[in-house]
């Protein structure tokens, strides 16, 4: 009976973590205005209603039923790596590098080569650019 009960749980622990999703990414930055222009211009995000109104926030839709929770303030990390990055997939890597080129917004591969892309051993292709603050935003044709 020890076991029976144990399989019960262990399987209701499982199929409640099944459920789990992404609800939202909350990022610190320096100056809602232009990360706003950086998220609605360069990534193309649609804003999306957000409850505060006190011009601190910004929301954007990221898919998936999550959003991208933009708040000002003076407290974001000191340093940055690209090692910790946001993920956006896009249809048509071509059609997002030459947006990139034509803004003349900088871009690099993994490695860190200026206007590379990487070509991952899975057939991948991503690019990592910054936003305003520096945080790291890998680009991939995984969608």
């Amino acid at each position: 009976m020890k076991s029976i009960l144990t399989l019960f749980l262990l399987f209701f622990a499982m199929n409640s973590f099944a459920q789990l999703k992404v609800n939202h990414i909350a990022v610190h930055v320096s100056d809602l205005k232009k990360s706003m222009d950086f998220y609605q211009n360069v990534l193309t995000l649609k804003e999306i209603e957000e409850p505060f109104k006190d011009g601190l926030h910004a929301w954007y839709d990221i898919g998936g039923g999550a959003a991208l929770h933009l708040i000002e303030a003076s407290n974001r990390p000191k340093e940055i790596s690209k090692t910790n990055h946001l993920c956006f997939s896009i249809p048509d890597m071509a059609v997002f590098v030459q947006n990139m080129k034509d803004r003349n917004y900088p871009f690099e591969s993994w490695a860190g080569v200026k206007g590379e892309i990487t070509n991952r051993v899975d057939g991948i292709k991503q690019i990592y650019i910054q936003d305003p603050d520096g945080y790291w935003i890998e680009i991939n044709d995984n969608f």
